[in-house]
């Protein structure tokens, strides 16, 4: 049976969360989620602007840009993730040593991370409510952007590159993590139309697994960049 969570003060504990753990290269994250992902479907919020809580649960993207991230050393640097969910990248990241930044456009996700992140050792990690339509002024650049299974809808791959770009520091790196979902295809030629390059990893699937999607990683860059911040 699964564990029921405690009690919390930010009013995540509304959701009676389930504890589910992962390993992420031999360390186990414990992550809280809603037990119930239909059960928070809202037909209104959905016709109104497409509002599905993909938040709540951890997706395989997830699981594969966590053991990228646990693999780097991240101090002295900079992370945002974007649509983050339940954050489980951005948990890794600050763990691993960065200055970490978690967002999203569900103001529900980030009071799923901030529960998650306190859980996990990562009680620095910062949340940010973003609307990648509607992006602020004063957004700042990162050394890495990271973002996992975020191209769902069609407006997406445009909005997602242009953020990117928004976001990434000029030495920087972003990963895109994406199973293979039929809107993946639009997503490259919008990052080049950007104004990044891209690359792609090896499909794989998350350590252990012997069945599922495998995650094609997407990796931008500014042209000319430099091996300055992950190395070549």
């Amino acid at each position: 049976m699964a564990a029921v969570a405690e009690t919390d003060d930010n009013g995540y504990d509304r959701f009676a969360p389930v504890e589910r753990v992962v390993d992420v290269r031999g360390t186990a994250y414990r992550l809280w989620h809603p037990p119930d992902v239909d059960a928070l479907i809202d037909v209104a919020a959905f016709e109104a602007d497409e509002r599905i809580p993909y938040w709540a649960q951890v997706w395989e993207s997830a699981l594969v840009l966590a053991e990228d991230l646990a693999c780097v050393d991240g101090t002295g640097k900079t992370c945002l993730e974007l649509g983050c969910g339940l954050g489980l990248p951005a948990i890794v990241a600050a763990r691993r040593g960065f200055a970490a930044t978690a967002s999203d456009y569900e103001e529900a996700a980030l009071e799923g991370v901030r529960y998650n992140a306190a859980r996990n050792g990562a009680q620095n990690l910062a949340t940010l409510l973003l609307d990648w339509r509607r992006l602020p002024d004063d957004l700042l650049r990162h050394d890495l952007v990271v973002a996992a299974d975020v191209l769902y809808e069609k407006h997406h791959a445009t909005a997602l590159a242009a953020t990117i770009a928004r976001t990434l520091a000029p030495a920087g790196e972003a990963w895109v993590a994406d199973p293979g979902r039929a809107r993946a295809v639009e997503f490259e030629p919008a990052a080049r139309a950007a104004g990044l390059t891209v690359a792609r990893s090896p499909a794989r699937r998350p350590h252990g697994a012997t069945s599922g999607p495998e995650i094609d990683v997407y990796v931008l860059r500014w042209p000319g960049w430099r091996a300055t911040t992950f190395g070549g």
